[in-house]
Order: C-alpha cells, then structure tokens, then sequence
C-alpha cells in the first residue's frame, strides 16, 4: 500500500471511529465527548501506524512529542481530531481528521477526511476548485476570526464564510464553497500539514502570510499563520498580509 493510500485510509477509518464516538456519547457532558474523541482517534492512528509503518516516527497533537522525528527521514503528522468543539456540537459537519506524511524536508502526502460530510480528500490526486467569477469568499473561524482575515476581507471586497476546523475550510475551497483561508491566529503543524499537502495537489496556493514557505518537522511544532487559496488571488491577498 503506498503512503498516500494509507493516509487516506487511516484518516477515513479515523472519521468512522469518531462517528461511533459522537453517536456513543450523544448524551454525555461536552468535556466527555471532546476527551473521548481526542484519546480514541489518537490511540487508533497511533497503533495502525505503529504496525503499517514501524520505522517512521509520528508527530500527534494528543501524543508526547518524541525528539527523535527530528532525527528521522519520514514522520507522519497527524490531527486525530481537528475542530473538536464542532465535533462535540451535534450536527455539526466542519470536524476533520488530518494524517500528512514528511520525508526529506517535504509533504509527500496527506489526507483529510471529513466524516459528517461523507468524505476524505487525498494526494496524489485531488481535483481543483470549479470556478468562481464573483467577489472572493473569505472563510474564517465562527468564534475566533482573526484581524488579518477581516482586513484581507475589506482589501479585496469579499465576503466571509463562517466554518471550524483548518481542515474543513481547506476543504471548502477545493469544493469551491470558499476562495481564501487567511489565519494568523497561532497553529501548529497538525493543524496545516494534511490541509496543505491536498491543497498542493489541488493546485492552490499554500504559504506562510508574508509569503515565505511553510516548513515542517522543525524543533518548536508552533506554525502560527497560514495562507492557503486560489492562484489567482495569492498576489492580492499577500499585498495585505506580507
């Protein structure tokens, strides 16, 4: 099985075991269902990559970090849960899972399921966004949206669409329900690695804000700001944020 096979399948399998999680603890506290959600993805990814990978290391937002990733030639980055508050919501859908695949110094392949909505984008091949001629959609955080998004907003005369997770809004751009997703907000590398690696594929464009190239695997997993969108707004929206 090659890699981009098995990121997409762990991250599919990820999203269906978190299914059974929302639907399980439906009636539990919030706080249940967030932890529970978080632990069992984790533990799964951890195990299967464990056993299809056992020479790669693993760099996961629920796990300790290992010093020796940075040491290693492959590391997969994984999000077992990204948007948990939407998750622990029910009837939300903009929750994801997100397994990316490092070697060498680059993204060399990436999944992002999103289970609510019944699928999982993943490299090597993701098809582009339909076109779009009308003013370009901005999608920010329902409950965080950051400063530089509202000013790329005013910039370009776009409009705003409201969504959770990293994942998700990448997503939504390469649907075509989205233009550009502007965050400098704070993140880190398993918020983007997956979203970024099918952006890529898709043919988007993928940056830091001041237009510099986003790097992965380093010593502080802190990635604080990203731009992904299409192609043709990349110039103006970098106007703004570089």
């Amino acid at each position: 099985m090659s890699d981009h096979e098995l990121a997409a399948r762990l991250a599919t399998q990820a999203g269906e075991l978190l299914l059974a999680v929302r639907n399980e603890l439906a009636d539990a506290p919030v706080a249940e269902r967030k932890a529970a959600g978080d632990k069992r993805s984790h533990d799964f990814l951890m195990k299967a990559l464990g056993a299809e990978r056992p020479g790669d290391a693993v760099l996961s937002e629920e796990g300790d970090d290992d010093a020796v990733r940075l040491r290693a030639q492959r590391v997969w980055i994984v999000d077992p849960l990204d948007g948990t508050r939407e998750f622990s919501e029910p009837g939300r859908e903009d929750w994801a899972v997100h397994v990316a695949l490092w070697a060498s110094g680059e993204l060399v392949a990436g999944a992002v399921a999103l289970p609510a909505q019944g699928f999982t984008l993943a490299t090597p091949h993701v098809a582009p966004p339909p076109a779009h001629h009308g003013p370009p959609r901005i999608v920010i955080s329902r409950t965080r949206p950051p400063a530089i998004a509202l000013q790329v907003r005013e910039r370009l005369a776009g409009t705003l669409v409201e969504l959770g997770s990293a994942g998700a809004k990448v997503a939504a751009i390469i649907q075509g329900l989205a233009d550009v997703y502007v965050h400098a907000g704070g993140q880190y590398e398993w918020d983007s690695a997956a979203p970024v690696a099918v952006a890529r594929a898709a043919g988007l464009h993928t940056s830091r804000v001041d237009g510099s190239a986003l790097v992965y695997n380093q010593p502080d997993a802190l990635l604080p700001d990203l731009l992904v969108c299409r192609p043709e707004h990349a110039e103006a929206v970098l106007a703004v944020t570089g």
